[in-house]
């Protein structure tokens, strides 16, 4: 022991442990400082009890000696800071060239283990750039996997580890499945074992033992969690498709089976799964299913999310029947029972369906707007902003169409409730610059058309009076109050509550003028005594394709009367335009094919009982504005 370090013993202000840890620390060695991090001994001043360190942060920074002792590490020559501290360049170099040998050096020198964040720390900025470091990890980080030698987690917040000696990439990989409690976590851990599976030398060994276990959880979660078993078989045929060794330990599960056995539950699991394994499914449905596979399909495809009705319609097209995806989808169109995530999708898609792309899928998007106009947060707001935002696609669908039919729409955007009067004007002028002739529909030439009675049945009647009476006898008073009280709060400018209540009121305000104009224009009717002699408002058509000769029937109803699903449609409505004022026998035409009226007759009588007048109902004290 040097004898001035003896003396500061001697004299108290060092102990004889804090002696032995200061001579590691002398002059020119480097260290580590749990707060200041790395530095460099430059000085020792054992007169004032004190040695000097340069730490990144602190230069010249002075240290009582004993505190010095308890606190800093010294650092050895091979430790990675030391050597990029000495020698910088031959550390780029280094890292450059042998990038499996630079992270091994970090994580000794972290004893052993070390997360992406903590290796990254100590080479960016001097080693790498930012983006530097991101390509090269990348590569890296493939390289210790195939290396063997290291454990590299999917997680980033887990460290990466040098193995135990003896202990090899594959036998980690079935440990932690073996370790796996959770489906998830054994699903994960099997795909690794998949990803990797060229890694293990005598896979019938290895890997054998785990095929009983996969197939046993998937067995027990098939009826509470199909999902689930659906991934695991899925996860094991693809471990038996590389690994040829490998043999099923249960016979009849398989994919088909389960496919089989869960097909009425399809439409809830498919969601569920990874969109790779959804695929995996659809496109093993004409094998599976056989010649019911096209009808299931296009059940899954009428009530799916976006994704899968793609995915649908492209195993369509891959087994060679676009044809049948066509059809469906123009009937749907037609009768107006196409959902809002096939209609969203059918309009980012459109240029592979170019010919559905008409003034009726205007009509159905409409149609599928009204009948979720109060879901605000649900699918129908997706396909309310691809009308409205798309700037191109109702140019598109009035290209090639009649003039007719753009006025008769034009008509009904003016009279929806769907849209504020900015919006309107939006989509009208979009239609106009396909027939600059029909301008003087917005600038109010033809303001009397606009306001042409709406035929409605009293009970479609009485719903909307039901609904303008809750709007201004409970929900504007319930507003009021709530913006009265969200005042009451003070300091509007950072008040939620009340900016929140604000806007309800601009929404049911906007709501209110558009129910008094819809109850002023409506005229209630019960569909009595109807001319069958024609096709008029309150019959029931039945139409045969000319082609194919299928029949369909429909029953054109008011202009609040819609309902695809049992054929109920609105004489507003492209087709029941198409069809009002034809007689029995003539031959119409409805989206480019052509149809017979086989027969005309009336439809039940509106039983609902006249409350009041619409234009009483129109004359409803109109509520106070807050």
């Amino acid at each position: 022991m040097e004898l001035n370090l003896k003396k500061l013993v001697e004299s108290g202000k060092l102990s004889a442990k804090g002696a032995e840890q200061l001579e590691k620390l002398k002059p020119g060695t480097f260290c580590l400082h749990k707060s200041w991090g790395f530095g460099r001994v430059t000085e020792w001043n054992l007169l004032l009890n004190q040695i000097v360190i340069d730490f990144a942060g602190k230069k010249s920074h002075p240290m009582q000696v004993q505190y010095a002792a308890e606190n800093l590490t010294s650092l050895p020559p091979e430790h990675f800071l030391v050597r990029k501290a000495s020698d910088l360049m031959s550390i780029k170099t280094f890292a450059r060239q042998e990038p499996i040998a630079v992270v091994r050096n970090i994580l000794e020198s972290l004893g052993g283990y070390a997360t992406v964040g903590q290796i990254s720390e100590w080479l960016i900025g001097d080693v790498f750039t930012e983006a530097e470091w991101k390509r090269w990890w990348e590569s890296t980080k493939k390289s210790l996997k195939a290396s063997g030698a290291f454990s590299v987690p999917a997680k980033k917040t887990e460290s990466v580890q040098l193995r135990r000696e003896g202990v090899s990439h594959t036998d980690e990989l079935v440990a932690a499945f073996n370790k796996a409690r959770q489906p998830k976590e054994q699903i994960a851990a099997l795909e690794q074992i998949i990803k990797f599976h060229q890694q293990f030398k005598d896979p019938e060994k290895q890997l054998q033992p785990i095929v009983a276990p996969i197939e046993n959880v998937a067995a027990r979660n098939q009826k509470i969690h199909p999902e689930l078993a659906f991934e695991l078989i899925i996860a094991r045929a693809d471990l038996l498709e590389r690994v040829s060794q490998l043999h099923t330990t249960h016979i009849g599960l398989t994919l088909s089976k389960l496919i089989l056995d869960e097909e009425k539950r399809l439409m809830s699991i498919l969601p569920k799964l990874p969109a790779a394994k959804e695929k995996r499914v659809l496109q093993a449905l004409p094998t599976v299913l056989g010649p019911r596979w096209t009808e299931r399909a296009l059940q899954l495809m009428q009530g799916s999310h976006g994704r899968m009705i793609a995915q649908i319609a492209r195993v369509f097209s891959e087994v060679g029947q676009h044809a049948e995806v066509k059809t469906m989808l123009e009937r749907s169109i037609r009768e107006h029972s196409a959902t809002s995530e096939m209609l969203v999708w059918l309009c980012n898609e459109r240029e592979r369906w170019r010919e559905l792309i008409n003034p009726e899928l205007l009509g159905a998007i409409l149609a599928a707007l009204e009948r979720e106009q109060h879901n605000v947060t649900g699918r129908g707001s997706k396909l309310h902003r691809a009308l409205v935002e798309d700037r191109q696609l109702v140019g598109e669908m009035f290209a090639d169409g009649d003039i007719g039919v753009a006025r008769d729409t034009m008509r009904r955007l003016q009279l929806s409730p769907l849209f504020d009067e900015l919006t309107k004007r939006s989509l009208l002028g979009r239609i106009v610059k396909v027939y600059p002739e029909l301008e003087s529909r917005i600038t109010g030439a033809e303001t009397q058309e606009k306001t042409a009675p709406l035929i409605v049945s009293w009970s479609s009647l009485e719903k909307r009076k039901a609904e303008y009476e809750g709007l201004v006898k409970t929900k504007i008073p319930e507003n009021t109050k709530e913006i009265a009280i969200a005042r009451s709060y003070g300091d509007l400018s950072e008040n939620f509550e009340f900016k929140a209540a604000k806007q309800m009121q601009s929404v049911l305000m906007r709501r209110k003028v558009e129910l008094e104009q819809m109850l002023h224009n409506a005229r209630g009717t019960s569909f009595e005594k109807v001319d069958t002699s024609r096709v008029s408002i309150g019959t029931v058509v039945t139409l045969r394709d000319s082609d194919s000769n299928k029949e369909e029937t429909y029953t054109i109803l008011g202009a609040w009367d819609g309902d695809p699903d049992r054929h109920i449609i609105s004489y507003q409505t492209a087709i029941g335009q198409a069809l009002l004022g034809h007689k029995l026998g003539e031959v119409v035409s409805l989206n480019t094919a052509q149809f017979a009226i086989v027969s005309i007759e009336a439809a039940p009588p509106d039983e609902t009982e006249q409350a009041s007048t619409p234009s009483k109902a129109a004359a409803i004290e109109p509520a106070i504005a807050e």
